[in-house]
């Protein structure tokens, strides 16, 4: 099938950093909290850059705004990204809480 082909080539995006494959021998949990660690540090960071070019910009010492509009965008997508999947695994563990009663 060469659809499925075509998927395999696709890059990721690095919106949320750290979400690099992990050991699936490690079954005490840390693997996933060290994850999840790391993928908020990554928003972090992203925020933290955003912030610095748009003091850049308006104290005017940013040379091209579109470094700014890029890492605004980028801390957008990423925080976004972020909370719709802390609202998929509430979600889910929700519906694991209805199952059991």
């Amino acid at each position: 099938m060469p659809a499925i082909d075509a998927i395999s080539a696709v890059s990721p995006t690095g919106y949320l950093d750290g979400l690099e494959a992990v050991d699936p021998a490690a079954s005490d949990g840390s693997a996933f909290g060290s994850v999840l660690a790391s993928a908020i540090d990554g928003v972090s960071q992203k925020q933290e850059v955003s912030s610095d070019l748009a003091l850049k910009a308006v104290t005017g010492d940013l040379e091209d705004v579109h470094d700014y509009t890029i890492a605004a965008t980028e801390a957008a997508v990423a925080l976004e990204l972020t909370v719709a999947l802390r609202n998929k695994a509430v979600d889910a563990f929700n519906e694991i809480m209805r199952m059991q009663a």
